[in-house]
């Protein structure tokens, strides 16, 4: 009965005192004040594809130029099943032909990337949950601690024998992948597959260790870029107490769940619009645009520019750099199959029989 008593009050408001208002307005300047003062301490980003899309990278639903929209070329039962861990054992070709298009580090970390770092290094990020596997948060500096990717990651890949397990790095995944070879365990010889979660599968044990402490304690959500469409990650955004604000940038509003899906625990609960609405602000548009207008409400407009143009000035070095050293090395003479480098007076020696020692 207790239980029942608290689900109808933490979804319905049955039974409850009525929440503390804690913004003075349900704006984005509204939710900058709120960051500034003293109640704000420990703020869960909630993010998904819809903050890499300025990156190069496509978002999942977007109609016309979403990832499920684009995928006939395939030749696919249905879109998802490209990710369905079924599908992927018996035909992993396709997969492994997407990966090579949106393989991680062909792109940079967006806005919204720097955006979390610098709420990191200004003590005020306590988690940051992705349902993405491009690794940008981690290039972008956001600490692997702070991290939770529930979708997983393709920074590490393992053997898919439940008898073998043997784990492969970044490097011999993208090598395998650009090689148009299908990675195969050298232990074993069985199909090796990145660590992202595919459907069917469970999520990490980190997300679920991590969210009991993470959202009693969160006084603010922000979440962008995600059509919280998916579970159980969508159900996050209503794990965090009822004075808590909620603060959603996407394209569009998303989140709003019927009360039957809320009773479930299912939705996310989101009130942009009704006369109840107490705690949630949204901004409709491009993640980038959202942050840097919140930004520009904290003072923090010119700092987050700045990170931005010095981190992807780095990178676009570090590209150039390894692109050199590419050109370098396929520009150097073909070997003589089996010969090794030798100095003109070895190779004399070896052909006489003679020794230089």
């Amino acid at each position: 009965m207790e239980f029942l008593r608290n689900l109808f009050s933490r979804t319905l408001g049955i039974g409850s005192e009525k929440p503390e208002k804690v913004l003075d307005e349900l704006t984005l300047e509204g939710i900058a004040q709120y960051m500034l003062s003293d109640k704000c301490k420990n703020i869960v980003c909630m993010v998904g594809a819809g903050i890499s899309t300025s990156a190069g990278i496509p978002d999942f639903r977007s109609p016309g130029s979403g990832l499920y929209h684009n995928l006939q070329k395939y030749n696919l039962p249905y879109p998802e099943a490209i990710f369905e861990i079924g599908y992927f054992k018996q035909h992993p070709e396709p997969f492994f032909a997407l990966a090579r298009e949106l393989y991680p580090g062909q792109f940079k970390p967006t806005l919204c990337h720097y955006f979390m770092r610098m709420l990191k290094e200004k003590g005020l990020l306590l988690r940051c949950y992705t349902q993405n596997i491009d690794t940008l948060e981690r290039v972008a500096g956001i600490p692997q601690d702070v991290l939770v990717e529930a979708h997983g990651t393709f920074y590490t890949s393992h053997c898919t024998s439940m008898f073998c397990k043997k784990e492969y790095p970044l490097g011999w995944m993208k090598e395998k992948i650009f090689s148009e070879q299908l990675p195969k365990c050298e232990k074993c010889n069985t199909l090796v597959k990145p660590d992202i979660v595919f459907f069917g599968e469970s999520l990490p044990a980190k997300f679920f260790s991590s969210m009991k402490h993470d959202f009693p304690n969160c006084d603010l959500l922000i979440i962008m870029g995600t059509s919280l469409q998916v579970q159980p990650f969508a159900s996050l955004a209503s794990k965090v107490p009822v004075n808590t604000p909620r603060l959603l940038l996407n394209k569009e509003k998303t989140g709003q769940s019927d009360p039957f899906m809320g009773l479930l625990g299912l939705g996310s609960g989101l009130d942009f619009d009704s006369e109840k609405a107490y705690r949630d602000v949204a901004f409709e548009g491009n993640c980038d645009d959202g942050c840097l207008a919140l930004a520009n409400f904290l003072g923090w407009k010119n700092e987050l520019e700045e990170l931005v143009r010095k981190e992807h000035a780095v990178i676009d070095a570090k590209t150039e750099a390894e692109g050199i050293v590419d050109m370098k090395h396929k520009e150097q003479p073909a070997r003589s199959p089996g010969k090794s480098d030798v100095t003109p007076t070895q190779e004399s020696s070896e052909k006489t029989g003679g020794s230089n020692l």
